[in-house]
């Protein structure tokens, strides 16, 4: 229901505005124009979801990853049926994000601008800091220098900072009637010298074709500048993952059945080989040091064709697991074998209460420490997909977000949190007098925290590359 919701754009009417009054495709039929078909990879859609930005209903950018011409290309497309176009904070990190994926993995980049340039009155959390907007067109600059293609259509205003995305790419085309490309447009114009310019003479299709060189294709309609765009791949001898057809064999289990293994109850695990076994090629899991630290399962096998090594979580991170771990992330590296990391982590136990269980305690934390080091410095392709519970430090041992996997998706039933909130208790301490007054904080904090671990929240702010359907996990 919730990617049904955002993929509407600004919804209904806004849609209708867009197609029938200003004659512009929507930014969804754009991307079938463009893409050699529909099975693309759509990156965090439910990036902006309910933040505190008004009545904006999602990031108003649409970024993913497809082929075109064959080539493997990251998109990034603005939606004008959000505000215009407009850059919000969420939009700003969404392209930043793509842009690092594509940086990463040496693809191809197409951007669809139609945008009205900065949400002014946000403009502190859009322009000043090294992670803002700017740093858009540092990374096209980048990108150039790492002769990573970027093209760019423009297809509709094009405004402020937005002016410099497809003028720094290698080739722009521009779509008469809708495209203008301008610093400063016509209003601003009127206040500042009292004449009345059009959109057209100041930025128009023909001007920046004939005049000013700011582009380089002129189309005469949306379907003309895509098949442009088309052509323009085509020819860019750009192809640095030539892609062999690899035969292998689904799972001997119904992914399907994955719906009924998402783990619910985050206090305790499921042997995750039932995971593994709707996962990988066959069903065929080859274990590393099976009968070891059990509460973390490792070993070798294939997904779709691709050989991979597997480090999921079977329960808590003991002293023996991390071992294990430390060791199969150095083999896997050692080896050039890309990870798929599995989280369900078990919420931490009390804390120690005599000598020898802090011993335990410091033992444990110092094989973490040790494969944390391992993932961390792992010069391999990482994947992380949380399946259930991520908490604390086993979310940074098992490749979380700060530990900078290639791509981190989560189940919706996932939870992202420091603590479980269920662990609080909700008993106060003896003899303590504002009994009533602890309790209601100590409540109101559980809420506070049980709805900031949800995955949606998680995916909301771009902590991670979306929420997927775990029937999906395969193919994603």
């Amino acid at each position: 229901e919730l990617l049904e919701m955002v993929s509407k754009g600004g919804g209904e009417s806004a849609i209708l505005r867009h197609t029938q009054r200003n004659k512009k495709l929507f930014v969804r039929e754009r991307l079938k124009l463009l893409l050699d078909d529909e099975s693309f990879l759509e990156l965090s859609p439910l990036a902006g979801l309910n933040l505190p930005y008004g009545d904006v209903p999602a990031a108003g950018c649409l970024t993913g990853i497809g082929k075109i011409c064959g080539v493997w290309c990251v998109f990034m497309a603005n939606d004008a049926t959000v505000k215009g176009g407009t850059i919000y904070p969420i939009g700003v990190k969404k392209q930043l994000r793509a842009q690092e994926i594509a940086m990463q993995n040496r693809l191809c980049s197409v951007y669809l601008v139609d945008s009205g340039g900065a949400f002014l009155p946000l403009q502190s959390e859009l322009f000043p800091d090294k992670l803002h907007g700017g740093r858009v067109f540092y990374n096209e600059a980048i990108m150039s220098a790492m002769r990573i293609p970027q093209v760019a259509v423009v297809c509709g205003s094009c405004v402020a900072g937005g002016a410099y995305v497809p003028t720094m790419a290698e080739e722009a085309v521009i779509i008469d009637k809708i495209g203008t490309l301008f610093l400063a447009g016509p209003p601003l114009v009127k206040a500042a010298t009292g004449e009345y310019v059009s959109p057209e003479d100041l930025g128009g299709a023909k001007l920046h074709s004939k005049v000013s060189g700011c582009s380089d294709h002129f189309a005469s309609s949306e379907k003309e500048a895509y098949e442009c765009i088309r052509n323009v791949i085509s020819t860019l001898n750009y192809d640095p993952l030539p892609e062999e057809v690899v035969e292998h064999d689904g799972p001997l289990y119904s992914s399907d059945e994955l719906l009924g293994l998402a783990p619910r109850d985050y206090g305790c695990t499921l042997p995750v080989k039932l995971i593994l076994s709707r996962l990988m090629d066959g069903s065929r899991f080859q274990e590393f040091k099976a009968n070891y630290g059990t509460t973390l399962v490792t070993g070798f096998g294939h997904v779709e064709g691709r050989l991979v090594g597997v480090v999921a979580n079977n329960g808590e991170l003991s002293h023996d697991a991390s071992l294990k771990g430390s060791h199969f992330v150095q083999l896997c590296s050692q080896r050039s074998i890309p990870i798929l990391f599995f989280q369900n982590t078990a919420p931490h136990t009390a804390e120690p209460t005599s000598i020898s269980q802090a011993e335990a305690h410091s033992n444990r934390l110092k094989a973490q420490a040790s494969m944390m080091a391992a993932v961390a410095c792992a010069a391999v392709p990482k994947i992380t997909v949380v399946i259930g519970g991520c908490y604390g430090s086993d979310s940074y041992v098992m490749c979380g977000r700060s530990f900078s996997p290639n791509f981190l998706f989560l189940w919706p039933n996932a939870r992202v949190a420091l603590v479980d909130s269920r662990h609080f208790s909700t008993v106060p301490q003896a003899g303590d007098n504002d009994c009533t007054g602890d309790e209601s904080e100590l409540k109101h904090l559980k809420e506070k925290l049980e709805e900031e671990s949800s995955a949606f929240y998680s995916s909301a702010r771009l902590w991670d590359d979306g929420v997927i359907l775990p029937q999906n996990t395969r193919k994603v």
